[in-house]
C-alpha cells in the first residue's frame, strides 16, 4: 500500500511537473510581448506655441509616459488600492490568494480576485481575463518569470501605459490629459485617486458618465492611503471634499480639422507609421490666429447671405490662408465655413479662377522688361483672336475706358483692357514662359491669363504672392516645422525658396498695390496703422471672388464662391465680398500681436523723383519715361527688352 501511495505521489509530481514545464515553454511568446513592450502610440500634432491641435491614432489612443515622469504620489495611490505589497512580493501574493480561495469557497464561485499589479499587466498585455485554470497557471508562471526579467519600475511603467482608463483613453497620461487637461505632475490627490481607481471598472467609473461613482471610488483610494499612513489627516480631509472639473472631449481633440488633414497628408510621406508611432509633430500654425481666420471667414459668408436672401447657403463657401511670406510658415488655414458639413478643403484642393488678382504678375513682368509704374498703356477696346479663330472682346468692369493710362492707375482701377493690351505688347508666349519658369503649373498659352482665367488653389497662390512682400523671393508654404520620434530623433523642415525677381523690382509692385488698397478697388481692406498692399479679383459672372492682401509680415488669401461653380450675384466682387474680411482679420491680428511690423522696407535701388508734379518711384531696370516719350505701343513685342529679370 505504501509502495502504491509512493508511486502515485511520484506520478502526481511528474504530472504536475510536466504540466508546469508544458506551460513554462508555452509562455515564451507571451513573455516576449511584455519584456519587449511596443504598444501602439498616439501621434500628437502641436501648434507653434506647443498647444495641442489634435491626437492621431489607430485603434488605441495612448500617449506614453516614462517611469521617471510619473510622480511618486501617483505610484503610491495605485499601490495602495491595488497591491499594497507590490514592492515586497515576487509577482504572486500568496496571502491574498489564500484569502481569495476562502472567499470563493464560501460563495461557490470565482468572484474574488487576488491579482497583483504584475498579474494585471500580464492579463492586459498577453492573456485574457477569463477565469480558467490553464490561463491562471500561465499567469502565475509569467508573473514569476517577469519579476526576474524586469524591475519593479519597469513593470509599473508598462502597467501605467497599457491599462485602459475608460472613455477611449489607454495609459494614465492619456487619461490625465483627456479627463483633466493636465500633465501628471499637475494633478491633485483627488484627481490622481480618480485615475488609479478607473482600471478596476473603466466603464462604471468613467467620470464623464458616472461622476458620483468615480468620486466614491477615489475616496476609497484616499481612505486607504490614510489608513496605511501614506498621507496625513489634512491631506485626507481636503482630498475627500474636492470635486475636480472633468472634461468630456472627443478622443482626437481636433481643434483645426482642415489643418490636421493637411498635416497628416504631408507627414504620411515620411512617417509610414504615423498613426501608431507616437510622434510629436510641431507645426507653424497658431491656434489663436486659426480661430481669428475661421471667425472672419464665417462672418464674410454670413454677410453674403444677408445681402442675398436667395443665395444657397449649402453651396456657398469660402477659404482663407494666412502665411508668413518671409518664412513660408502657415499660420492659419480654413478650407470651408463648416468642416462638419464638408471636409473638402477649398484652400488646398480647389482650383478656382483668380480674376483680376492675377494682374500684379503681368505688371511685374512688364516692370522687369523696362516699363515703369508711370509708363502708359492703352485702355481701349480691342478684338483678339482667342486661338480658335474666334474673336475675344474683353471689357472693363462698368464698360469705362480711359484711353491711355499709367500702369499704376490701371492696376489701381483694375482695368482689364489696359492689362490685356500690356500682355499683348509683352508677347503672350514670352509672358507665359516667364510665369511657367516661376512655377505656375499647367499655365495655358492664352491672352485671357491676363484677366485671371488661370485656376489655382488659395494655398498654392500664396506661394506666388509671397514674392512681393518677400523681396522677390517666393517661399513655398509649409505646415510642419519638425517631427520628433518616440525615441527623440528630430526631423526638421525648411521651406523651399525661389528668387523670382530683384527686391527693388518687387517693391515697385508692392507700392502700386498699396494704392489699390488706399484708393482703388480694395479700399475696404484698408487697416488703420499699418501698410497694406493687395489686389481684388472677380472672375466672369462673379463665380469666384478674391482678395489677396499682405502686410510686411502677414499674407492673407481669401476666396468665396459657390461649390458648384454657379455665379453669385454680380454685386459680389472681390472688393465687396473678400476685402472686408481681410480688414476684419487684420484688426483682430494687430490687437493680438501689436508688435507686428507696420511698414514695408524700401530696398536699396529704389529711387524717388518728381515726375509730372508727383513723387514717383523708379529703378535702374524700370527708369521713368522721358517727358516726351510716347505711350507704349500695343503692337506685339518679342519680349527682349532691357532689364535684369531673373525668372520674371
Amino acid at each position: 500500500m505504501i509502495r502504491f501511495l509512493f508511486s502515485f505521489f511520484v506520478m502526481c509530481v511528474f504530472a504536475v511537473g510536466g504540466v508546469f514545464m508544458y506551460f513554462y515553454s508555452e509562455v515564451k511568446y507571451d513573455m516576449d510581448s511584455i519584456v519587449n513592450y511596443h504598444p501602439t502610440l498616439t501621434t500628437q500634432i502641436y501648434d507653434r506655441n506647443d498647444k495641442l491641435i489634435a491626437n492621431v491614432f489607430e485603434g488605441e489612443n495612448r500617449v506614453y509616459v516614462t517611469y521617471e515622469e510619473i510622480p511618486g504620489r501617483v505610484i503610491e495611490a495605485l499601490v495602495a488600492i491595488e497591491d499594497t505589497n507590490f514592492f515586497e512580493h515576487k509577482g504572486i501574493n500568496l496571502e491574498a490568494i489564500f484569502r481569495a480561495i476562502i472567499k470563493d469557497i464560501e460563495t461557490m464561485s470565482f468572484a474574488q480576485g487576488a491579482s497583483t499589479i504584475t498579474q494585471q499587466l500580464i492579463k492586459n498585455v498577453a492573456l485574457s481575463n477569463e477565469k480558467k485554470i490553464d490561463r491562471k497557471i500561465k499567469e502565475f508562471i509569467l508573473a514569476m518569470k517577469l519579476e526576474n526579467e524586469l524591475s519593479k519600475e519597469q513593470i509599473l511603467e508598462r502597467y501605467f501605459n497599457e491599462v485602459y482608463f475608460g472613455h477611449g483613453y489607454y495609459g494614465i497620461k492619456t487619461a490625465s490629459l483627456g479627463y483633466f487637461h493636465k500633465e501628471l505632475n499637475e494633478l491633485s490627490l483627488k484627481e490622481i485617486s480618480m485615475l488609479v481607481g478607473l482600471p478596476k471598472a473603466p466603464s462604471s467609473y468613467d467620470p464623464t458618465k458616472h461622476l458620483d461613482l468615480s468620486l466614491s471610488r477615489a475616496n476609497r483610494v484616499i481612505t486607504r492611503m490614510y489608513e496605511i499612513g501614506w498621507i496625513g489627516r489634512d491631506e485626507y480631509e481636503v482630498g475627500l471634499k474636492e470635486e475636480p472639473v472633468v472634461y468630456d472631449d472627443s478622443l482626437t481633440q481636433n481643434k483645426a480639422p482642415y489643418v490636421v488633414d493637411e498635416v497628416i497628408k504631408e507627414a504620411n510621406r515620411f512617417l509610414p507609421n504615423l498613426r501608431t508611432g507616437g510622434y510629436k509633430i510641431y507645426t507653424s500654425v497658431d491656434l489663436e490666429v486659426q480661430d481669428m481666420a475661421r471667425k472672419s471667414l464665417v462672418d464674410g459668408y454670413n454677410e453674403i447671405l444677408k445681402r442675398n436672401k436667395d443665395a444657397n447657403a449649402s453651396i456657398l463657401n469660402g477659404a482663407i490662408t494666412v502665411t508668413d511670406p518671409l518664412t513660408g510658415d502657415i499660420l492659419a488655414l480654413v478650407g470651408g465655413v463648416d468642416y462638419a458639413k464638408s471636409n473638402f478643403n477649398r484652400a488646398t484642393q480647389s482650383k478656382r479662377q483668380t480674376g483680376s488678382s492675377f494682374k500684379p504678375f503681368i505688371y511685374q513682368i512688364a516692370l522687369n522688361e523696362g516699363y515703369s509704374p508711370v509708363s502708359e498703356v492703352a485702355d481701349i477696346p480691342r478684338s483678339f483672336d482667342d486661338g480658335s479663330n474666334k474673336e475675344w472682346n474683353p471689357k472693363n468692369f462698368g464698360k469705362k475706358y480711359d484711353g491711355y493710362i499709367t500702369m499704376r492707375e490701371a492696376l489701381k482701377k483694375s482695368r482689364n483692357l489696359a492689362t490685356v493690351n500690356l500682355m499683348y505688347s509683352l508677347g503672350v508666349e514670352n509672358v507665359i514662359n516667364k510665369l511657367r519658369d516661376a512655377g505656375f503649373r499647367n499655365m495655358p498659352y492664352a491672352l485671357s491669363v491676363a484677366l485671371g482665367s488661370y485656376g489655382i488653389s488659395p494655398l498654392e497662390y500664396s506661394r506666388f504672392y509671397s514674392m512681393f512682400a518677400g523681396g522677390g523671393v517666393a517661399t513655398t508654404p509649409k505646415f510642419i516645422k519638425k517631427a520628433v520620434s518616440f525615441t527623440g530623433n528630430e526631423t526638421l523642415f525648411e521651406a523651399e525658396k525661389t528668387r523670382i525677381t530683384q527686391p527693388e523690382q518687387a517693391y515697385l509692385v508692392v507700392n502700386m498695390m498699396q494704392e489699390v488698397v488706399n484708393s482703388g478697388t480694395a479700399r475696404r481692406a484698408k487697416v488703420k496703422g499699418i501698410q497694406v498692399a493687395g489686389k481684388t479679383g472677380t472672375s466672369n459672372d462673379s463665380i469666384d471672388t478674391w482678395f489677396c492682401g499682405y502686410t510686411p509680415e502677414v499674407l492673407v488669401i481669401i476666396w468665396y464662391g459657390n461649390d458648384n461653380y454657379t455665379p453669385m450675384r454680380n454685386v459680389e466682387t472681390g472688393g465687396r465680398t473678400a476685402a472686408p474680411v481681410f480688414a476684419e482679420f487684420m484688426n483682430k491680428y494687430l490687437e493680438a500681436f501689436p508688435e507686428t511690423k507696420r511698414n514695408f522696407k524700401v530696398p536699396s535701388g529704389v529711387f524717388h523723383k518728381i515726375y509730372k508734379g508727383k513723387d514717383e518711384l523708379y529703378t535702374k531696370t524700370s527708369p521713368l519715361p522721358t517727358q516726351d516719350t510716347l505711350p507704349q505701343d500695343i503692337g506685339y513685342s518679342d519680349g527682349t527688352g532691357g532689364g535684369s529679370s531673373l525668372l520674371f
